[in-house]
């Protein structure tokens, strides 16, 4: 597999008023081309910095950043517009980005039938559930058919019940599509049971202090919840997040 995402020795520093922060030093990792990759690090490690690096929002301090394809970002919250219906809220990077040709919402609503929003499409986001919502906000990613997908803890604002259903869903959607994903995480849980491999970061200032390939294979998310090897792989984790 060739990487889609490759990070060198990466530096970043913000400046601030009251001096310099260090968010990231010495940083690097790789990540393949479909592969899906789970970060998870201590609080305030500099985790949602590392995405903005990878989607090219920010740019690095010292060291390099190689990108390869398009990129798609995923947020905590859905931040569908309420005045939107369910249909316009999916085609507004297509507009944004000056693609919203026939064939571009065709491609969309496609994939908004095909996973269960064709009975929603002239709905408003308030008409919907929590769980439906960040599905729609996953279309609305996808509608752009971006190589890579950035996942900044898309779960967190849902409740367990809720959580555990759309990581099923999210999982089974990536994967059909056949995307690369990044994802950011501060629960252990879920990082094993969506991810091929995950990234341990250090505290502030980050760098990647262990690197696992997990042995789940094509194990859907809650499936690999009950597997044997699942608790060891959350107890050597937790370990290394609280060495």
């Amino acid at each position: 597999m060739k990487n889609i995402l490759k990070f060198d020795n990466v530096t970043h520093i913000y400046h601030t008023v009251r001096g310099e922060v260090v968010a990231a030093k010495g940083l690097s990792f790789s990540v393949d081309e479909g592969e899906f990759v789970a970060i998870i690090g201590p609080s305030g490690c500099g985790k949602t910095t590392l995405l903005s690096l990878a989607a090219g929002l920010l740019k690095p301090s010292a060291g390099s950043i190689e990108r390869r394809g398009s990129y798609g970002y995923m947020l905590q919250k859905d931040e569908l517009f309420s005045w939107r219906t369910i249909e316009k809220n999916i085609f507004l990077p297509l507009e944004i980005r000056k693609q919203n040709t026939p064939q571009a919402r065709k491609r969309a609503l496609g994939l908004a039938e095909k996973y269960g929003l064709k009975d929603f499409l002239k709905s408003y986001p308030a008409q919907l559930s929590g769980g439906m919502r960040q599905r729609a906000a996953l279309i609305r990613t996808l509608a752009t058919d971006p190589d890579v997908l950035l996942l900044d803890e898309p779960f967190s604002a849902l409740d367990y019940q809720t959580r555990l259903n759309v990581c099923e869903d999210v999982s089974n959607i990536i994967r059909s599509e056949k995307k690369t994903a990044l994802l950011i995480t501060h629960d252990i849980s879920e990082a094993i049971s969506l991810a091929d491999r995950i990234l341990v970061l250090t505290a502030r200032p980050a760098r990647v202090s262990h690197s696992h390939a997990l042995d789940f294979g094509d194990i859907p998310p809650l499936k690999r919840r009950e597997q044997p090897t699942f608790s060891g792989w959350f107890e050597e984790l937790w370990r290394e997040l609280n060495a």
